[in-house]
């Protein structure tokens, strides 16, 4: 399956993009360079980083920018294509941290003015999630 994933979107299934792709199945959530490096035992984090910017440019995750100062990074939806019309909510729990998408939630459509062309959209609600009381 993760390897059918890869293949997917034309990525070559190597041992480190296969950990790190099981990985972000298990995680369910967003998740920060340095909490996946945590995940593993011995990785180097510039091959961490190469591996999710690979991931990136390939459109199986998209990164998320909830406030917190660090960058975090979640698997697409099947079909996306990271434009600004594939792109959904995000919930960044202010008591664990955690960063959860709401892909059922898109993005509201709003009006550009004429000259301007949107490359992303973003949109995070910041609370208090399910898992924490």
């Amino acid at each position: 399956m993760l390897e059918k994933k890869l293949a997917g979107r034309d990525i070559k299934p190597t041992t480190m993009r296969l950990l790190v792709l099981k990985k972000l199945v298990e995680t369910g959530a967003a998740i920060s360079l340095t909490d996946l490096e945590a995940k593993f035992e011995r990785a180097d984090k510039a091959t961490l980083y190469r591996t999710l910017k690979t991931f990136e440019d390939k459109k199986l995750i998209h990164s998320i920018d909830d406030g917190t100062g660090a960058v975090k990074y979640a698997l697409c939806e099947e079909g996306c294509e990271c434009e600004p019309q594939d792109q959904h909510i995000h919930f960044h729990c202010v008591k664990c941290g955690e960063t959860y998408c709401l892909t059922g939630s898109k993005i509201p459509q709003t009006h550009i003015p004429s000259g301007f062309r949107a490359a992303s959209a973003s949109m995070v609600y910041k609370g208090t999630c399910a898992n924490c009381p």
